[in-house]
């Protein structure tokens, strides 16, 4: 009897692992893995956190609505940590090891053209949220980002209609910077803005092709007092503004430094193409005030769709229990709302596809879906980017856009050097 008592235990415990083993399993075929990748630590840790926040959100809002194609969305987190190497291995890690279906993630334009290769070698979908410099447009990437298009021409367009004359070019040491401002040096041109009327360190080869076209600092750079001394020389004849393309905690010196000056937004406004609500956190405020901004989002934006995202946001912040999630003081701004849209996108992609293989769902996003976003209606192009609305702001005190501008349906074209012409 004890023979077949222990039989019969070894028995039940085989089946009661089977089961648990089936059940897990089940399980685990009942949700989907996609990436985010972000430095959540180093320089740029102060723009990429909230998009990790935000698209922790974004799934959890997802599932509670049941998912995608009956599957719970589980996320990957992943540290790029403002090293751009790193980014490259992390994805590699997502991709291989992680088996995501697809990674929402990077900020720098040097952290995207890091990950890139590993993207095409393993035929995976990253959707890019962060304006850049166009000039590339991968197989395997979704540009939710705005497009220099989007951004940096409508801004100078606005700049010029104002009678602004002179523009002097500043920005972090890196890729996007340098592109854009080479794009804006031939827009100007085109324009009828004199070389000697574009400030910022401007170089030119033997040849007399431009190789440089701003004042570049350093990631992470803290002493701007030579620049902005250079910054009020040139504003000094009252028609200068400055176009600024600096990235991630080098923002806050240099703000600093240009109040301290005594410069103001009547003097010379900056308008700045990587400093949203979200950076403003950190900033003193009261010093940009009169400042600009051009994205296809504000906070400030009143429409239904976008007080329902704020305040669903601030619901999840204040239940969720996702360790080193401020949950006080904060704001919604372009590169969160442009993660949001990618996730929606991604998703109504994969229901068009009736799938979650990244070739299929890429293909369906070539063929164009649509997405009614805080930031007004975005539809994904052949060209992997985006049509959506672009809004120019002026900063408020509290950190705030006051909307002054609103263009509709823009188109995202990745391609403009060499496009203008006098």
């Amino acid at each position: 009897m004890k023979k077949v008592s222990s039989m019969l235990k070894v028995t039940l415990a085989a089946g009661a692992s089977t089961m648990m083993a089936v059940g897990a399993m089940q399980a685990e075929e009942e949700k989907v893995k996609v990436g985010v990748l972000h430095s959540l630590s180093g320089t740029m840790a102060i723009s990429e956190t909230s998009l990790r926040d935000v698209l922790l959100f974004t799934f959890d809002e997802i599932n509670s609505n049941g998912g995608v194609l009956g599957k719970q969305i589980e996320p990957v987190v992943v540290d790029g940590a403002s090293d751009w190497p790193l980014f490259a291995e992390k994805a590699e890690q997502l991709l291989v090891q992680d088996k995501v279906a697809a990674t929402f993630g990077c900020w720098t334009s040097v952290s995207r053209k890091s990950v890139l290769p590993v993207y095409e070698k393993y035929n995976g979908l990253l959707f890019y949220p962060v304006q850049y410099e166009g000039e590339e447009m991968s197989p395997n990437i979704f540009y939710t980002a705005e497009a220099v298009n989007q951004q940096a021409i409508p801004a100078v367009d606005f700049l010029l209609e104002e009678g602004y004359k002179k523009f002097y070019l500043i920005g972090t040491d890196y890729v996007y910077p340098q592109t854009t401002n080479l794009v804006l040096f031939e827009y100007l041109q085109s324009k009828g803005v004199p070389v000697e009327n574009i400030g910022g360190g401007l170089r030119k080869d033997s040849a007399g092709a431009v190789i440089s076209a701003g004042n570049y600092t350093p990631f992470g750079h803290s002493d701007f007092q030579q620049i902005v001394a250079d910054i009020r020389k040139f504003a000094s004849s009252g028609d200068a503004c400055v176009i600024n393309t600096i990235n991630g905690d080098a923002n806050v010196p240099f703000f600093k430094e240009f109040a301290a000056s005594g410069l103001t937004s009547e003097d010379c406004p900056v308008v700045s193409f990587s400093l949203s609500e979200d950076e403003f956190r950190s900033l003193p405020s009261k010093d940009l005030v009169g400042h600009l901004g051009c994205w296809t989002y504000f906070m400030s934006i009143d429409s239904d769709a976008n007080k329902k995202f704020i305040a669903d946001f601030n619901a999840w912040l204040g239940k969720t229990n996702v360790p080193g999630i401020v949950k006080e003081n904060r704001v919604t701004c372009s590169p969160m709302v442009l993660s949001y849209d990618g996730v929606y996108l991604w998703k109504a992609a994969v229901e068009k596809a009736g799938t979650f293989d990244p070739v299929k769902v890429m293909q369906a996003l070539e063929s164009g879906v649509s997405f009614d976003g805080p930031g007004g209606t975005v539809t994904s192009q052949s060209n992997h980017h985006l049509t959506k609305t672009v809004y120019i702001g002026e900063t408020l005190e509290n950190g705030q856009f006051s909307i002054i501008e609103e263009i509709k349906d823009v188109v995202g074209e990745p391609f403009l050097k060499g496009t203008f012409s006098k």
